[in-house]
């Protein structure tokens, strides 16, 4: 049998934890839309990680709660500033602009990553009724190349976003990771820092679906509820995300499960990194590998353990980790790369 492949967190299946929250979940009848106690408890311990002053508003899925955050941020004659490579801008099918009305303005990036410097490009043209106008500064953390962001660079684009009169979404579905990479808690890499909306996500850390989006702006709450439904984003039967996230939540699970997949993560780099002809190519901060290889050596390496080319001019490929992979799954893949070499 082939090994489990490295093509995203996402292909990973369920903990086991959250297979239990949701047996559990479906023993009864409860009202639904969350007027239940299953989303009560989850919406507290949001509000014990992040702080009480939060707004949780669950939703589908990753690029549901970008939609329904950007859309809560700015209004269509408004612009989002992102990475080029964000998810928002490349693999959400055009569904911020559609959503929100809005442009996105993307600013190519080594590592994925923002810095004012970047940014501030873009900031003229306020008040010319002929120019949109930028109003929300989107990063991820993990970017999508792997990366991170410090605490202090995502204060320091807070800061900057402010005292421009902008507002910071982060797009978090890997929040968890870089939570356990920088050793923090989910509050201090995000609304501590001075995030204004966040997605929260769970799903490619081992929950079977469902994100939230965390409000910590409180001028912006008022809608969300509203552009959530109109988003078909609003679930009837929400008891059965919110249990998975207390099981998520519940004695900082999520930190456990990221750990290991950014270790894997590590592992895989470092033993990749020793086979002649590979070359990695971003700093390995979290659970993802992205690396240049020989282009003839992809499609018989995918046909063991499956992965995605980033990008074909360079024959850069990505190699995620998640939760459930194994010492012998890196063991096993790296094998197949030194094979490539005889």
């Amino acid at each position: 049998m082939a090994n489990r492949g490295f093509a995203s967190d996402n292909n990973a299946g369920v903990l086991p934890e959250i297979m239990e929250a949701l047996v559990q979940a479906n023993k009864d009848h409860t009202k639904g839309y969350g007027d239940d106690d299953y989303t009560r408890r989850a919406i507290g311990l949001f509000k014990n990680e992040f702080g009480a002053a939060t707004n949780v508003f669950f939703v589908f899925n990753g690029t549901g709660a970008n939609v329904v955050s950007l859309q809560a941020m700015m209004r269509p004659f408004q612009a989002a500033i992102c990475a080029q490579t964000a998810h928002i801008n490349v693999d959400e099918c055009g569904a911020p602009e559609k959503f929100t009305g809005c442009k996105l303005l993307d600013i190519p990036t080594p590592d994925g990553k923002l810095k004012p410097e970047l940014i501030a490009p873009l900031l003229h043209g306020f008040d010319d009724q002929h120019h949109v106008q930028p109003k929300v500064i989107s990063i991820t953390q993990c970017t999508e190349m792997g990366t991170l962001y410090s605490l202090d660079e995502i204060k320091t684009i807070c800061n900057f976003a402010h005292k421009n009169n902008l507002l910071v979404h982060m797009d978090g579905a890997r929040l968890a990771n870089a939570a356990a990479a920088l050793n923090c808690s989910l509050a201090d890499v995000s609304v501590n820092a001075g995030v204004d909306v966040l997605s929260f996500g769970g799903t490619k850390n081992g929950m079977l679906m469902g994100e939230a989006v965390l409000v910590f702006n409180p001028e912006l709450t008022q809608a969300v509820k509203f552009i959530r439904k109109q988003s078909a984003q609003l679930y009837s039967k929400m008891r059965f995300v919110s249990a998975q996230f207390i099981a998520y939540l519940k004695n900082e699970q999520w930190r456990k499960y990221a750990l290991h997949a950014n270790k894997m993560a590590q592992l895989l780099a470092s033993e990749a990194a020793k086979v002649q002809g590979v070359k990695i190519t971003q700093k390995v901060q979290a659970n993802g590998v992205f690396a240049i290889i020989p282009q003839d050596w992809i499609e018989p390496l995918q046909t063991t353990s499956f992965f995605y080319v980033w990008d074909e001019n360079r024959s850069e490929v990505r190699w995620m980790t998640a939760f459930d992979t194994t010492e012998e799954d890196v063991t096993g893949f790296v094998n197949h790369l030194r094979l490539m070499t005889k």
